[in-house]
């Protein structure tokens, strides 16, 4: 069984930063692409950023330049730092794990960005 928690979300004024976490535990997390997906309401849920095992990342075109993602294989933590944000970033961002055809979600940690 897998559990992801995330933590780190919140209100921001437009042009701020934050940093989401997402900890991991029962999986061998080296093993599991990581990644960052986001839902405002009414929309599908998007890709934001992923991280494979070896390290590669990918980005979701609204936010290259802006958001960056990392991973700690150590702490079984994995990282969305959230740069120049804007309000079309409000959403509920969710952590996942994937390995094959394996996928978990977290619950996700509301980021509202508002002045």
């Amino acid at each position: 069984q897998v559990q992801l928690v995330e933590s780190g979300g919140g209100l921001v004024q437009p042009g701020g930063s934050l940093r989401l976490s997402c900890a991991a535990s029962r999986i061998n997390f080296r093993f599991y692409t990581m990644g960052w997906y986001r839902q405002a309401p009414g929309n599908p849920r998007e890709l934001v950023a992923t991280i494979t095992t070896g390290g590669t990342t990918n980005y979701a075109d609204s936010v290259k330049g802006r958001f960056t993602i990392f991973r700690d294989n150590a702490k079984n933590m994995v990282y969305l730092q959230m740069n120049s944000l804007a309000p079309e970033d409000t959403a509920v961002y969710y952590c996942s794990a994937e390995s094959g055809v394996y996928r978990s979600w977290g619950q996700g940690t509301q980021v509202t960005v508002s002045s």
